[in-house]
């Protein structure tokens, strides 16, 4: 069977097309590698994990508390190496079996526009995948996150998030689809300009008002009451001539014991959000310290920068897609009858994925480079060793891995391990 065919463009130039057969192989042998793949540095990962305590761990982590850290990351390796088996298994079904095609097959009596088809199609495998998986969700929430004292979440809680982000999925993700299949449409191929902008625009106000709208449709926020961390706070704040009005406290204990805060927004609707869980465990040095954290990233230009970035890989992406997404054999390969501009994009996600590992893996280094200079800026303005401390408390509490392989480290995290940061923090206190 030929894989690549030879065919004359309408300008009388000659283009070398890949068969539908040749682009499914590439798409399971592309599949299968990512699979393989993420298997591997997980066991690497699990089976990096050290059972000594040595001095300098054990002043902070006592044994049994560290055991237990063990045990939580070896029972979440093992049940991920489950649902990942699963969600291959699914995938490897549906594309052997033209499952893709006969999803599009089956709704097109139905829907005679290209854009409610695709609103269909997507819909429909998005809802069927997210049903097949809830009870591994449900197994990793009221299992494995309850056996080790994090779960907070109540039946009826799951369910409310589950329906509300079924909506807000619905609403957003419908509208960005249906952006998308009307511009490539209407203007063809030099819609990723145009989509490249609208996604843009939509990140930004995402980033500027996600803790006005969306973060209170599943959480309360309350802005930090008076005592002794808000003078605390306000105090640092005029030492480094910093507005910080925009201050929150979350209920995150309504879903998990973990501890965690953040940074959104930019200009004036910048807003700092500390969770009630980690108010609760920490000391008001321990905080401030927290803060002068996340008020680095916004000094630094992190925010602005990571944007931007974001910004350039989705303008790259589209720019790609727009040379593949009117190929016929894209939709023939996923079983297909016709052209088909969901299955395009479908098949287009998972042949670009090598790519978005890549720069992924390039964000990740960004963000690990950010994550040492947000702890400097809080060692140099506020308290190196309050940062320590607030860092190692919310590693013990949370049962984080202090020996994570390094290749998993290099493919995966965000914020460089706990040792490395504490390394960096004390080496120039």
């Amino acid at each position: 069977m030929a894989w690549i065919c030879i065919r004359r463009s309408r300008k009388g130039r000659q283009e070398l097309i890949m068969t539908a057969s040749a682009i499914l192989y590439i798409i399971l042998g592309i599949s299968a590698v990512s699979y393989v793949f993420e298997q591997v540095l997980d066991y690497l990962n699990l089976k990096a994990q050290r059972k000594d305590v040595p001095d300098d761990i054990a002043s902070f982590y006592d044994r049994e508390k560290y055991l237990k850290s063990l045990d939580y990351h070896r029972e979440q390796t093992k049940f991920g190496f489950i649902t990942s088996a699963f969600s291959f298994a699914l995938s490897l079904i549906m594309l052997l079996f033209g499952g893709f095609g006969l999803l599009d097959t089956l709704l097109r009596p139905y829907f005679h526009n290209e854009i409610t088809l695709a609103l269909a199609f997507f819909g429909l495998l998005i809802l069927t995948s997210d049903i097949l998986t809830l009870p591994f969700q449900w197994y990793s929430t009221f299992v494995i996150e309850e056996k080790f004292g994090f779960n907070k979440t109540t039946l009826k809680t799951f369910i409310v998030d589950k329906l509300k982000g079924y909506v807000i999925g619905a609403i957003v993700g419908g509208a960005l689809i249906s952006a998308l299949i009307y511009l490539i449409e209407t203007i063809g191929q030099s819609f990723w300009i145009w989509f490249g902008l609208i996604t843009a625009a939509f990140l930004l106000l995402v980033n500027l008002f996600y803790t006005s709208i969306i973060l209170p449709m599943f959480n309360k926020l309350i802005p930090l009451p008076d005592g002794e961390l808000k003078i605390a706070i306000d105090s640092f704040a005029a030492k480094i001539n910093f507005p910080l009005d925009n201050i929150f406290v979350m209920d995150g204990s309504k879903r998990s014991a973990k501890a965690n805060a953040f940074f959104s927004g930019i200009g004036k609707k910048k807003k700092v959000v500390l969770y009630d869980t980690l108010i609760k465990n920490h000391t008001t040095e321990e905080l401030v310290a927290v803060l002068a954290h996340e008020v680095g990233h916004f000094k630094k230009k992190h925010i602005v920068w990571s944007y931007l970035l974001s910004i350039l890989q989705i303008f790259f992406m589209l720019f790609v897609l727009s040379l593949m997404v009117f190929q016929e054999n894209l939709s023939l390969a996923l079983g297909g009858s016709q052209q088909a501009i969901h299955l395009n994009l479908l098949a287009f996600g998972i042949l670009f994925s090598p790519i978005s590992g890549i720069t992924g893996l390039l964000m990740s280094l960004y963000s690990r480079k950010n994550e040492f200079e947000a702890d400097a800026y809080a060692r140099e303005t506020y308290n190196g060793k309050a940062l320590t401390d607030a860092l190692k408390k919310l590693s013990v509490d949370s049962l984080s891995n202090l020996y994570p392989h390094p290749a998993y480290v290099f493919f995966h995290y965000s914020h460089p391990p706990l040792l490395k940061r504490l390394e960096a923090i004390q080496a120039k206190s």
